[in-house]
């Protein structure tokens, strides 16, 4: 008995062990690229995948969304302003025969690919787009990428710029700068409200030549305003014709 186990017990072993090079499993999120004898022959998945030992290879491929850092780059913008940008790119596999047989490593060569279009696009851009208009910059990085990589059967979902670090020096610059601007713009409203107002007075003037009687009532209201001030002293308005009638008086008849 122990002798015929002795001898069934290596064939026990190598069975088990094609067994299990034979049967594979495949989460819902995972596809399994096989090749027959070094040849592509396709994509299975998910669930029990059952393959010819020693003949067929299976490549795994994750389809889930990946989330990638793209290091710090030095950036130098159009208007010769050097920055340290950083970014996050989110990307998939849609196609993972491509992304298993049209490039080697299809993660290495995201993050390469988004490295330097970061600095290719960003330096044609002024440091006040760099910081003011993120979102059409994330929309032009992620368009060029998803262009580039749909060959390797990748979908970049998104890009998203983090940090734009700016030199020291060049923050007191765009301080001074920001500074000088709210007082540019202070002195324009001040100049537009005098402006304004100029142009009302010189309607109520228009007015006020036009009917004596308007001239009249608002020489009564002053003379009201006043008498309700607690001053000891009134000053009483001069009418501005008294003067013609006193000429007209003192000429000789």
């Amino acid at each position: 008995m122990l002798t015929s186990l002795a001898v069934y017990a290596p064939i026990i072993v190598l069975l088990l062990v094609v067994l299990a090079a034979a049967v594979k499993i495949l989460r819902e999120y995972v596809r399994g690229v096989v090749f027959t004898l070094g040849r592509f022959t396709g994509v299975k998945g998910p669930g029990l995948i059952l393959l010819l030992p020693f003949v067929q290879q299976m490549v795994r491929v994750d389809l889930r969304t990946m989330v990638l850092d793209v290091p710090s780059q030095d950036v130098i913008s159009r208007d010769n302003v050097s920055v340290k940008v950083s970014a996050v790119l989110y990307f998939r596999v849609v196609d993972p025969e491509k992304a298993t047989i049209q490039v080697e490593n299809y993660m290495q060569a995201t993050s390469q690919l988004a490295q330097t279009t970061l600095r290719s696009v960003l330096g044609k851009h002024d440091l006040d787009e760099m910081l003011a208009e993120r979102d059409k910059l994330n929309n032009d990085i992620q368009e060029i990428l998803d262009a580039q990589t749909d060959t390797w059967g990748i979908k970049v979902a998104n890009v998203e710029i983090k940090h734009v670090d700016i030199d020291e020096s060049m923050i007191r610059v765009i301080a001074r700068q920001a500074e000088a601007e709210r007082e540019r713009r202070a002195k324009v409203i001040s100049a537009e409200g005098e402006e304004q107002a100029a142009q009302k007075l010189h309607e109520a003037a228009v007015i006020l030549s036009q009917r004596p009687e308007a001239m009249q009532l608002r020489y009564l209201s002053a003379l009201a305003v006043i008498a309700n001030d607690r001053s000891n002293t009134i000053v009483f308005p001069f009418p501005l014709n008294v003067g013609s009638v006193l000429s007209a008086l003192r000429e000789p008849k």
